[in-house]
């Protein structure tokens, strides 16, 4: 990991007096986890999936681009400062990715009034496109909206009437849960209770046992990367999983190796992207492991990050200059989306991308071929299906 932070350092280093338009070079800041929970799930491998993006796009571009990162540390205030310095000092045009929404909602707060780019791709608070929406924000793959109401009706077509909610003590994890819990009303379920837990917490112990002693026929994990992996290893260990179902809200690619397929096998999640799905996302998968220090598949987030960054670039192109970013926004949202990993959609009016989303089953070891080999696809959601009704979400910027 440090080798690539090194390499990805020196390849997107400018002088630091440096403006972007200025040197006519347009810079993307790619902020996430590079120590902690989601360093894995988004981390070093985001910033490849950003300078990939750039590699592509000036292959028949002359525009230049160039890439930045740093760790936000999972602290709203440390990425809002970034944010501003990176505005302020260090030209630059456009941020992405942003995994923590606490950390999400403060750097588009930031933006906003910088009047740059954010692109949420490792974000999942769906305020992004509701309440707090933004003319510089488009929030890019999933959201708690998507996997909370779709996850939670398969489970309760499936009998699961009772739940029961390990939480992530954060704006993401409340937002989930709540997303989950009202499909489960809305579909005559009942909730019969909740817990919540530190971002990085490493002992569930308190927390299963509750779950356990509530009955619930469902217990869901409104938490994350690290979090939701140290949380089914538990429970498999406190034998939760025999009289209960665990539902992950928040299931992605890299789970399933830390869990080893005998204690992830026939779980699910939702998905906005697997690679191995067509020949185009195991071209580009193949291209990204190569250069990924711990040799991983992309995750559907990090390859948001490659699509958004791209598409972000085409309007940049279109508009002629990333200085104004609302205008840039608003030529990504006239454009329509297409490439080769999420295929063609649009962005909506309060910025959510559209697009289907995939619910994905964890395959028996007897199934898989590869370590990476773990995924089916159960189901595909359209995104009219998936993601909450333009006119729902309370964002002012839809008439």
């Amino acid at each position: 990991m440090k080798a690539l932070l090194r390499l990805l350092a020196l390849s997107a280093m400018l002088p630091a007096t440096a403006q972007a338009e200025v040197n006519g070079v347009t810079r993307i800041g790619v902020m996430n986890d590079m120590s902690s929970v989601y360093s894995d799930f988004q981390g070093p491998g985001s910033v490849l999936a950003a300078q990939m993006a750039v590699e592509d796009f000036v292959k028949t571009s002359k525009r230049k681009a160039e890439v930045i990162f740093a760790d936000h540390q999972n602290k709203a205030d440390v990425g809002a400062a970034t944010a501003g310095r990176w505005y302020d000092v260090d030209g630059v045009d456009m941020i992405i990715d942003l995994p923590n929404s606490a950390v999400a909602l403060a750097v588009a707060d930031v933006t906003r009034e910088k009047n740059k780019v954010v692109i949420g791709s490792g974000a999942g608070t769906a305020l992004l496109t509701g309440a707090k929406c933004s003319p510089n924000t488009v929030h890019w793959t999933y959201d708690t909206y998507a996997n909370g109401h779709a996850l939670a009706r398969g489970v309760l077509d499936q009998g699961g009437k009772t739940w029961f909610f390990i939480t992530a003590d954060y704006a993401f994890g409340h937002d989930l849960e709540k997303q989950a819990s009202d499909e489960v009303l809305a579909s005559g379920g009942r909730v019969v209770g909740s817990v919540r837990h530190p971002l990085g917490n490493s002992d569930y112990s308190s927390f299963l046992l509750q779950a356990q002693a509530s009955g619930a026929q469902v217990v869901a994990l409104a938490n994350a990367g690290g979090d939701t992996v140290n949380t089914i290893k538990q429970a498999a260990e406190f034998k939760l999983m025999e009289k209960q179902k665990v539902v992950a809200l928040i299931f992605d690619l890299q789970s399933v190796p830390a869990l080893g397929l005998q204690t992830a096998q026939g779980l699910v999640g939702i998905n906005a992207m697997y690679w191995d799905m067509n020949d185009e996302t195991r071209a580009f998968a193949a291209r990204y492991q190569q250069r990924h220090p711990k040799k991983m598949m992309p995750n559907h987030m990090q390859a948001g990050v490659y699509s958004g960054t791209l598409h972000y670039l085409k309007a940049v192109e279109k508009v002629g200059s990333p200085l104004d970013g609302r205008a840039v926004v608003a030529a990504m949202k006239a454009m329509p989306t297409e490439d080769a990993l999420f295929g063609k959609g649009h962005i909506r009016e309060d910025g959510r991308k559209m697009h289907p989303m995939h619910l994905l089953q964890v395959k028996t070891p007897a199934e898989s071929k590869s370590e990476w080999d773990v995924f089916k696809v159960a189901a595909t959601v359209p995104a009219d299906k998936a993601f909450r009704a333009l006119t729902a979400g309370g964002c002012q910027l839809v008439k």
